[in-house]
């Protein structure tokens, strides 16, 4: 495998972590949700967490895109969102 057709492997495995990361970062915005952190910082942090979900899925499944490793990348990262909200002391 060249160096052309690695790259565009690993931006189509990438893809639905960057895409869920930019979605929860940009949708938590939008409805106004405070936040611990800035807006890019909460997206590039749940980029990473959603990177390492899916290389563990491929560890463990041996292949990807299956659909329990997009199970637990929906859960971690909207888990990881709900953590970055702030307390406001509301319920």
């Amino acid at each position: 495998m060249d160096a052309n057709v690695f790259f565009w492997h690993l931006l189509n495995f990438l893809a639905p972590a960057a895409f869920l990361a930019v979605t929860l970062g940009l949708g938590a915005w939008a409805l106004r949700i405070p936040r611990r952190l800035p807006l890019w910082t909460g997206i590039g942090l749940n980029f990473v967490l959603g990177s390492i979900v899916l290389g563990a899925g491929l560890a463990l499944t041996g292949s990807d895109g299956k659909l329990t490793t997009y199970g637990a990348l929906v859960l971690v990262m909207g888990s990881f969102q709900w953590l970055l909200r702030r307390n406001t002391g509301a319920a």
